[in-house]
């Protein structure tokens, strides 16, 4: 028996528990989840690429099947509706026979416009779990999404079982091969688009499996946050490189970034190295009843150090911090829950009720403020970037004489740092998912 086939009994035990819980809570009798729908482009034939409602991988890794349905009560044996079309323009799924199926009541459906048949068949005191509202319209479920049920199913996400940890070191483990390939890619000179190619083929993922878009920038490209373009010309010098990119696998995702330059590019190299060093300090503060918004609040304090350690700044990190200039170079948040979603949910709630705890006004990108607990899996990304924009709102401000702009000029050909690692909160300290695997 494999570990994955040995814990998911479990983990079914813990999704029945969180649900017949959630059931009682808000005085429903059933869910009803559905894996979602594919959607046409507009004006055209085609359809997007399909992506699965988290809440049904939650419960089995079938990620490529839309209109699929789960039944659950928390006590029953949950019901299966598997989606298997009369279809000779499509590939057809097999019938499942994977490790997971014998915890599911099994019924194969044929045509999409049929799975009533298969539903219970007075739904009023149901809820509808999914994105397709107008379904369940025609369904007659009573409820859709209601709120009571998704807050209490989000908050305790971020508990992971053994099982989802598993598949959440493979998914690092993925991840790991397709950086470790993408850096090759760099140091042999290659493009931004070659360099993609290098991790996809290394992760073994279509563009549609991965877990986000990959963001590859090259040189002064790496201070856009979200860049998306992958240019297909080299450029004419590579000084440095930043990847963010991730990998899934059973529905669960990995998420990690890394900054590269060549030998013997001076401060940058220096600050590079720097910058891990940080980014390893704030790993090793990941600990149970932990503030994740203090630990993002020290990340801007170590961060201004390193500005004024390296003349970047001449003021005191102390005070940086206080006049918010340290945001000029670190503008977005520290990292956020991680899982069935990229930016997980239930990174904002302070209980099960869905109490909202808000960012704090002067850090409005971070997208986790909840207490840090065993079982959760976070990232952790400090950033510093030379970004045109926030450099010219700072050189306009009472502090840009504190700035060494010539020192500023000579680092901005090589756009910014940012460095994520994926981390398992333990009582006994974290489990660094990413750099475990060998990637530093």
């Amino acid at each position: 028996m494999s570990s994955l086939e040995a814990t998911y009994a479990n983990h079914i035990e813990t999704l029945q528990r969180r649900t017949a819980e959630a059931l009682a809570r808000a005085g429903l009798d059933k869910l009803i989840i559905h894996s979602g729908q594919t959607k046409r482009q507009f004006l055209d034939d085609m359809d997007y690429p399909f992506k699965v409602n988290p809440h049904f991988k939650a419960w089995l890794p079938v990620v490529d099947n839309p209109n699929c349905w789960l039944v659950v009560d928390g006590v029953s044996k949950p019901k299966l509706i598997f989606y298997r079309p009369d279809d000779f323009w499509h590939l057809v799924p097999e019938e499942p026979h994977q490790f997971w199926v014998e915890s599911f009541e099994l019924v194969l459906l044929s045509q999409a416009d049929q799975v009533f048949r298969h539903l219970p068949r007075d739904m009023a005191n149901m809820a509808y779990i999914g994105e397709y509202v107008e379904v369940a319209e025609a369904l007659s479920i009573g409820h859709f999404n209601p709120d009571a049920v998704l807050s209490y199913l989000h908050y305790h996400r971020a508990y992971k079982t053994d099982y989802e940890l598993l598949c959440m070191r493979e998914a690092n483990r993925i991840a790991v091969k397709g950086h470790e390939a993408a850096r090759q890619a760099f140091l042999d000179g290659d493009s931004e688009f070659d360099i993609h190619l290098s991790y996809l083929e290394a992760v073994g993922h279509a563009e549609h499996e991965l877990p986000y878009g990959n963001i590859i920038g090259l040189n002064q490209n790496a201070a856009i946050l979200h860049y998306m373009h992958q240019q297909h010309t080299a450029p004419k010098e590579h000084l440095s490189f930043l990847i963010d990119a991730g990998a899934t696998y059973n529905g669960y995702a990995a998420d990690i970034t890394r900054t590269h330059c060549y030998r013997g590019h001076g401060t940058f190299a220096e600050l590079l190295a720097a910058m891990n060093e940080l980014e390893r300090g704030l790993v090793a503060r990941v600990k149970p009843g932990q503030s994740y918004v203090d630990l993002h609040i020290d990340a801007h304090r170590r961060i201004a150090a390193l500005l004024n350690a390296f003349g970047i700044v001449e003021m005191e990190p102390e005070q940086m911090l206080s006049e918010g200039l340290s945001r000029t170079f670190f503008p977005h948040g520290l990292g956020h829950s991680i899982g069935l979603q990229v930016h997980d949910v239930g990174g904002f709630m302070a209980d099960d009720r869905g109490t909202h705890v808000s960012a704090p006004d002067e850090h409005p990108f971070l997208r986790m403020t909840r207490k840090i607990e065993t079982r959760q899996v976070v990232t952790i990304e400090p950033g510093l970037y030379f970004i045109d924009s926030l450099l010219e709102k700072l050189k306009a401000t009472k502090h840009g004489d504190a700035v060494n702009w010539k020192l500023i000029d000579a680092l901005r050909p090589y756009g910014g740092i940012r460095i994520e690692d994926n981390v398992i909160v333990h009582q006994s300290g974290p489990e660094n998912l990413t750099r475990d695997l060998g990637l530093n």
